[in-house]
């Protein structure tokens, strides 16, 4: 059994170095202990710092960290290219986690421990069993984009918007091969296109830490993603010729990240 955890990392180089020695240290007394071997695969994407170097330094102390160097930015290109690439070798599970280690290693390893039965695993800060230490206003801003989230697609998941998730080959291989897939609400596209294609996906409880240098803007990243979470319910509608007909209109009159 083999195990891709990829990260994506943009402008990281004060976070990701204690997220790779964390990782690092839990998952190699995990392939010891339980035969799982496993790879640290970062997908640094558009970077203008020293990440790169802060990888290249850690990997000298395990060789099971791997990277790539990406022109284009954006998580959910990053993601997408890191699957792509995961995938040209044997690995059995592909999961991607957040660069900030606001997920633990122990926790990321719950999704594996949990997939029997099910073609992917999401860790879900909304479940009872969850403990999550954040703002106030964070978790308000969350829990009112999953309520969209739910009310315009229909998904079933409590927090589809938590950066922890775990897929099977098959999942993995079909959101690799997805071109439609944007930046904005990647999340929840890859749950909604997953769900339609009749995969079983189960959410599992986790710890989860909101951690400093968060890079996500608490009003204009929500505009954002609803923005987008509406562009995606529309093309997956009868009213998909609203989107067409926008896409025509001059940039000088469209609503930004529409």
């Amino acid at each position: 059994m083999k195990l891709s955890i990829i990260i994506p990392a943009y402008n990281e180089e004060k976070r990701i170095g204690k997220t790779l020695e964390a990782y690092s240290v839990f998952f190699e007394k995990i392939r010891k202990a339980e035969k799982i071997e496993y790879e640290i695969f970062i997908v640094i994407n558009n970077t203008k710092d020293k990440t790169e170097q802060v990888v290249q330094s850690f990997r000298k102390k395990n060789k099971k960290i791997i990277y790539i160097n990406l022109e284009k930015g954006g998580k959910g290109y990053a993601i997408t290219e890191g699957f792509k690439n995961a995938l040209k070798r044997k690995n059995d599970f592909i999961g991607f986690v957040d660069a900030d280690l606001a997920t633990f290693p122990d926790q990321f390893f719950l999704l594996l421990k949990n997939i029997e039965g099910y073609d992917a695993t999401i860790a879900s800060r909304a479940l009872p069993e969850s403990k999550v230490y954040t703002s106030l206003k964070r978790r308000i801003t969350s829990r009112g984009f999953n309520f969209v989230v739910r009310s315009l697609l229909f998904l079933p998941y409590k927090d589809t918007q938590c950066g922890a998730k775990l897929f099977r080959r098959e999942p993995a291989k079909l959101i690799a091969e997805n071109k439609s897939l944007a930046q904005w609400a990647f999340d929840v596209q890859i749950l909604y296109m997953l769900q339609k294609n009749g995969y079983k996906i189960k959410e599992v409880p986790t710890i989860w830490y909101d951690k400093a240098g968060s890079k996500m803007n608490l009003i204009k990243t929500p505009i954002q993603m609803f923005a987008s979470v509406v562009r995606f319910r529309l093309i997956n509608s009868p009213f998909r010729f609203v989107v067409r007909l926008y896409d025509r209109l001059p940039e000088s009159i469209k609503i930004h990240h529409f």
